[in-house]
C-alpha cells in the first residue's frame, strides 16, 4: 500500500471522443483535481484517429505534469512521446515490454480478479496492477474483484493496486483503505457534468 493518505486518481478516457472538445473537459478536470495519470483507452483501431486523440491528451497532461499511458498500443508509446502503456489482457506482455521500453516507462496491466495474474505481472516488472470490475454483473465475464482481494493485496504485495470498473461512492468509501489508485472513466463520462461526478467520487474517499 502506498504512503498516500488517500488513494490517488487515475483517469481513463472515453472509448470515443472528439479531441478538441475533450481537451477542454480534461483540462478543466486536471486544473481542479490532483490526477496522477491519464489512460488513453480508445475502442477504434484507426491509427490516424488514435494518434490525433493521444496527441491531444498528451498536450493537456504534460503541460500539467500528469503522466499519460495508452491502452495496449505499445508501439505508440515512444512514437507519440507518452509515458507508458496499460495492457488490458493481464501479465503476458509485461516482461518483454519492460525490457523494450526501459525502466523509466510506466507499464501497467489489468488482471481482472486474478491474484495469480496480478502477482505474475508484478514479478515481471509491472508498475501497477489494475483489478476489477468492482460491480456490474454484465461487465467483463461477470467475475468481480472482491474487497477481500484488495485487502489481501494491500497486506501482502508491494506493487500498487488500482480498483476500476463499476465504481460507486459507496464502493470507493469501502475500498479507499486498501487500494492505491482509483481508475475513473465511464463513472463520470456518462454523466452530464463530469466535474461534479468526479467531485462526488473523491468526496467518498473520506
Amino acid at each position: 500500500m502506498s504512503d498516500q493518505e488517500h488513494p490517488q486518481l487515475y483517469l481513463v478516457t472515453p472509448s470515443e471522443f472528439e479531441p478538441a472538445e475533450f481537451s477542454v473537459i480534461l483540462a478543466d478536470l486536471l486544473d481542479a483535481f490532483d490526477i496522477a495519470c491519464v489512460r488513453v483507452a480508445l475502442a477504434t483501431r484507426d491509427e490516424t484517429r488514435i494518434i490525433k486523440c493521444a496527441d491531444a491528451v498528451r498536450e493537456i497532461c504534460h503541460a500539467r505534469d500528469v503522466a499519460v499511458v495508452i491502452q495496449d498500443h505499445v508501439l505508440m508509446v515512444e512514437r507519440l512521446g507518452l509515458d507508458g502503456v496499460h495492457f488490458s489482457d493481464g501479465s503476458r506482455h509485461v516482461r518483454k515490454t519492460r525490457k523494450d521500453l526501459g525502466e523509466d516507462a510506466i507499464v501497467g496491466t489489468f488482471c481482472g480478479a486474478s491474484r495469480h495474474d496480478g502477482m505474475s505481472a508484478g514479478e515481471q516488472g509491472a508498475d501497477y496492477v489494475s483489478l476489477g470490475p468492482i460491480s456490474g454483473a454484465n461487465l467483463g465475464d461477470g467475475t468481480l474483484a472482491e474487497f477481500d482481494t484488495f485487502q489481501w493485496w494491500s497486506e501482502m504485495i508491494e506493487v500498487p493496486v488500482i480498483a476500476e470498473g463499476g465504481l460507486t461512492p459507496e464502493l470507493i468509501a469501502q475500498l479507499a483503505p486498501v487500494c492505491d489508485f482509483f481508475a475513473i472513466g465511464d463513472e463520470i463520462w456518462t454523466q452530464d457534468d463530469p466535474k461534479a461526478a468526479l467531485s462526488t467520487l473523491i468526496a467518498a474517499m473520506g
